[in-house]
């Protein structure tokens, strides 16, 4: 039960497992957070720093059938883990063709992943019959690693900007509306600034009521000078009453005496309505571009990227199998099984 398999194990190890070359390599998710103004002038700074959420997300992929399925495309694995003959060493070697599930378990034998949670470093050790095959699987997945990260940035980086850019379009389609409606109504009223009409109409009433205080002072005079049929007493209250029909006129233009179909007053009522419609979109806008800029600027500071603490490294000579420690393994625990039985036996012999 003991010298039997391991006789066997050896004889296999030592005559049929055919050699394999290790690449190792190492990475980690890392951040740049680039930062403020204030936190360098105060002197807390963390130019640095490593996600774990992102590099569990990483340690999944790596175990994934997508990368396993993308580095065969590119490097036929299936040729590569095949170059031993699976009649001569069927444990080691791998069967092609094989399905893709078959070689995503084959993979997992090959391709061996230790993870540190703590500091979030992830280092591989990649196995091939050739060491030049296990230094192209290491770069490989180390390329599809380090575009995986930089999709997931992306991604990140477009989630934090949607939102600002949404509201800066919808701001930017109600200060083109409130535009659009100013110039309309400014070409139906034939008018600018229809309050510098009203400062001018106001600026003749005022005239009028003066020139209208200086006649009434006339008439007064005459009237007291002269007799009361004097011609120019007629003409002085002829001139009082056209001034008074023209301040009446005016003040109807300004609507204050309710006359007239288009009053000044009612397009001015008009217009600062449309004015304080585009004064406040142009305020939205501006503050949603604002919201926007700092948005992006905010993105662009936090940067993910994959940071390779060991190239993938090109072996000299095979360690692997590791042929001594897998035969004490399989001695030792042929040992145990025997150890079991024995005492079994003992047990049972005891109890007849």
């Amino acid at each position: 039960m003991v010298a039997l398999p391991t006789g066997l194990a050896a004889w296999y190890l030592w005559t049929r497992a055919v050699d394999q070359y290790a690449s190792f390599v190492g990475f980690s998710v890392r951040t740049e957070e680039a930062s403020s103004a204030i936190e360098l002038l105060g002197g807390i700074s963390n130019l640095s720093g490593s996600s774990s959420s992102d590099t569990d997300i990483l340690y999944e992929f790596l175990q994934s059938q997508e990368l396993v399925a993308a580095v065969d495309a590119q490097l036929d694995l299936r040729g590569i883990w095949s170059q031993a003959d699976p009649d001569i060493d069927p444990i080691f070697a791998y069967d092609a063709p094989g399905t893709i599930e078959d070689l995503v378990e084959h993979w997992g034998r090959m391709v061996q992943i230790y993870y540190d949670s703590g500091t979030g470093l992830i280092d591989l050790r990649v196995l091939a019959f050739d060491p030049a095959d296990a230094q192209q699987i290491g770069e490989l997945i180390f390329e599809k690693s380090s575009e995986m990260i930089n999709a997931l940035s992306a991604i990140a980086r477009e989630d934090s900007i949607s939102y600002a850019r949404d509201e800066l379009e919808q701001a930017q389609v109600r200060l083109a509306e409130a535009r659009v409606a100013l110039a309309e109504w400014r070409n139906a009223n034939q008018t600018v600034d229809p309050t510098a009409d009203t400062q001018g109409q106001m600026g003749l009433v005022a005239t009028l009521q003066a020139q209208l205080a200086e006649a009434l002072i006339e008439l007064d005079i005459l009237r007291d000078t002269t007799r009361e049929n004097d011609p120019r007493i007629t003409q002085a209250e002829r001139r009082v009453s056209v001034i008074e029909d023209r301040i009446a006129a005016e003040r109807a233009v300004l609507g204050t005496s309710g006359a007239g179909d288009f009053a000044i007053a009612d397009l001015v009522g008009q217009y600062e309505r449309l004015l304080v419609d585009q004064e406040f979109a142009e305020q939205a806008y501006t503050a949603a571009l604002a919201s926007y800029d700092t948005s992006r600027n905010e993105a662009r500071r936090q940067s993910r990227y994959l940071a390779a603490h060991v190239r993938p490294t090109l072996a000299e000579r095979s360690q692997f199998p590791d042929r001594p420690m897998l035969l004490v393994l399989i001695c030792l625990f042929a040992f145990l099984i025997w150890t079991v039985v024995v005492l079994l036996a003992y047990s049972l012999r005891d109890r007849r």
